[in-house]
């Protein structure tokens, strides 16, 4: 049995860590059973967004009118989409091939088995004999997958999942009619891609509105675009059946009693995700899961297994490539950091981005959560109508697509929610997410007056190191994939000159 000093499993956001061990000189092994990359390069973020911007420009176009313009309709040219997309997709070769070369790197193309506390058998599909390798420290980054309902028929008619549609189910054309069973994030995005494609889209949510998760008036806008641009959203309802009949395949929906039937090209099943830790046999350990099968861990991602971790979408806390970014970054420290000082992880200022039209952002939480807490609220508002920005558009005060920004503070004026809904939502969010990281509330204006003089700057740097510096932004989750990231991520680039690092 060979020996490791690191074994991760999953090559998402585990790459990190697996690259700052090999810069420690570690033996390490990395374990993918799927493709290298994990689920944001290869059936995730990525590849979604390479379909949304076109979405997105369509969009545009059929909006340009307001302001003087006019387009004829669009022709999309499905073929140069998904080639764009593939190239970014096919990045996991290359990636697969520059790690097999990396010294005191092996690279195992199979599935991990747990058989000890230390110990992994790796199976693989073929008739190869598996692998059995050992580590001081394992790691484990292997994500999840769709949850996929129980319902009568559904095997038998057949339906795409984000794993199979990035992969062998992608289709030659984009469809006619569209089933997606789900409406939150992935749901949402899907049915923007294809209702601007040409596709007749229906949702189904079993919940009572769309993007249940955000603010309601939030969901409530984007129902109702998602309506004005033709796609049908059945909410409050579930699908009881599916069947199929030659190419085509019909679902039988419930809403409070009273069925419907929907027939479609394609069954596209975005009903949330389920853990992968039940492909693991951790069993063979003492790894504790929850209720639904998450593995669980503490503020330093560590489970309750001595010398195993987890962090990214298997632990069951956001399933955003930022928020495994920011645990990978933490645990790097934590493991191989000069200092003995350990980094918690925190997650009171998670941001995300909905890609869908019109395009949502959200950090903190939702005026129904903060009230449901006893706290003090106080709200902010503004609309796109409302500003020069907005008017310059097309926007005015009685649009039905006039989006807008709702923040929420407490008392003590700190912010404890942001949530905007329109154009360029990511973008608009991220400051707020930086403010929320700074861990501070604001000083008096009197203090911070045009009278203040350099050594009270200087006294209030001592109080509040963060003042002024670039800290809130690094100690921040950054929206992925989103153009916050180009400025964001500038910070790693400084050119510190000798002496002032």
């Amino acid at each position: 049995m060979e020996r490791f000093d690191l074994i991760v499993i999953g090559s998402g956001a585990g790459l990190m860590v697996i690259e700052a061990a090999l810069t420690q000189g570690l033996k390490c092994a990395l374990v993918e059973k799927a493709k290298v990359g994990g689920t944001c390069l290869t059936k995730g973020c990525i590849p979604s967004k390479m379909l949304v911007y076109p979405a997105d420009l369509v969009r545009e176009a059929q909006r340009a009118d307001r302001v003087g313009i006019s387009y004829a309709p669009p022709k999309i040219d499905w073929d140069t989409i998904a080639s764009r997309m593939w190239k970014e997709v096919n990045i996991s070769k290359s990636l697969e091939t520059q790690l097999s070369q990396v010294s005191d790197l092996t690279l195992f193309r199979g599935q991990a088995e747990f058989t000890g506390p230390d110990q992994l058998r790796i199976q693989y599909d073929d008739d190869t004999d598996p692998d059995e390798i050992s580590a001081d420290k394992i790691l484990i980054a292997a994500g999840a997958r769709t949850r996929v309902p129980d319902v009568p028929g559904l095997s038998e008619t057949g339906y795409v999942t984000a794993e199979s549609f990035f992969g062998d189910r992608f289709p030659e054309k984009p469809y006619d009619r569209l089933a997606i069973i789900g409406g939150g994030p992935i749901g949402a995005e899907f049915a923007h891609i294809f209702a601007t494609m040409g596709t007749e889209v229906t949702i189904v949510e079993r919940q009572a509105r769309l993007l249940a998760v955000e603010e309601e008036e939030v969901s409530q806008f984007v129902e109702k675009q998602f309506s004005a641009y033709g796609i049908s959203c059945h909410t409050d309802t579930t699908i009881v059946e599916a069947a199929r009949e030659g190419a085509q395949k019909t679902i039988i929906l419930d809403h409070q009693g009273i069925r419907q039937s929907i027939t479609c090209d394609e069954i596209f099943i975005a009903t949330g995700t389920r853990s992968n830790a039940d492909l693991l046999k951790l069993e063979n350990t003492t790894v504790d899961l929850d209720e639904r099968g998450w593995i669980k861990t503490n503020e330093y991602l560590e489970t309750s297994q001595p010398g195993i971790w987890a962090l990214g979408d298997i632990n069951g806390k956001y399933q955003f490539r930022h928020k495994a970014n920011f645990e990978a970054e933490v645990l790097i420290k934590n493991l191989f950091g000069a200092d003995e000082s350990r980094r918690s992880v925190t997650y009171n200022s998670v941001p995300w981005a909905v890609y869908t039209d019109p395009q949502v952002a959200h950090v903190g939480m939702t005026e129904q959560q903060a009230r449901a807490m006893g706290l003090e609220v106080h709200i902010a508002r503004n609309h796109y109508s409302d500003v020069v920005g907005g008017i310059a558009r097309g926007y005015s005060k009685h649009d039905p697509d006039n989006g807008f920004v709702k923040i929420l503070v407490d008392h003590d004026r700190k912010i404890i929610g942001a949530h905007v809904v329109g154009p360029h939502a990511a973008i608009l969010l991220q400051p707020f997410v930086y403010l929320m990281n700074t861990g501070q509330k604001c000083p008096d204006k009197k203090i911070l007056s045009a009278d203040s003089d350099h050594s009270t700057i200087q006294s209030l740097r001592i109080m509040c190191p963060s003042l002024g510096s670039y800290m809130p932004i690094n100690n921040s989750m950054v929206i992925h994939p989103s153009l916050n990231e180009l400025t964001a991520w500038a910070f790693e680039n400084i050119d510190w000159s000798e002496g002032d690092e």
